[in-house]
């Protein structure tokens, strides 16, 4: 079954990050990364930019309205996800545990994935 893991963190904070201190935590990440992709287990992964960046279409009228900014105002925002092949629940957590190692703070929101177009998940 496919998972998705979706990375949730307080933005100012990685936002605060110097270079250096964001390679590294990449530099980690990349290893876990490279497990799951020689298991064969490794979907997308995205990083998503700021929500300075996003722009939301509120579907609650007619017309939709389209706002800057992101849909919610929380702490911590998804900052980005993963899509990883796991045979159950206990192995998307095991995933994330992994991930969470490497990447301390925030939190890791994991959600099967029901595919609604046909093809390939995994390439």
């Amino acid at each position: 079954m496919l998972y998705a893991i979706l990375c949730y963190h307080d933005e100012n904070f990685v936002g605060s990050w110097s270079r250096e201190e964001d390679a590294a935590v990449m530099e980690k990440l990349k290893a876990v990364h490279g497990k799951l992709a020689e298991a064969g287990r490794l979907g997308p992964v995205a990083r998503l930019l700021p929500t300075t960046a996003a722009t939301t279409l509120r579907k609650d009228s007619e017309p939709p309205v389209v706002i800057d900014g992101p849909f919610a105002e929380t702490k911590e925002q998804l900052l980005g996800f993963y899509v990883v092949e796991c045979d159950d629940l206990d192995a998307a957590l095991d995933v994330a545990r992994d991930l969470g190692r490497v990447n301390p703070g925030g939190a890791y929101e994991i959600r099967p994935i029901g595919l609604f177009t046909p093809g390939t998940a995994l390439p």
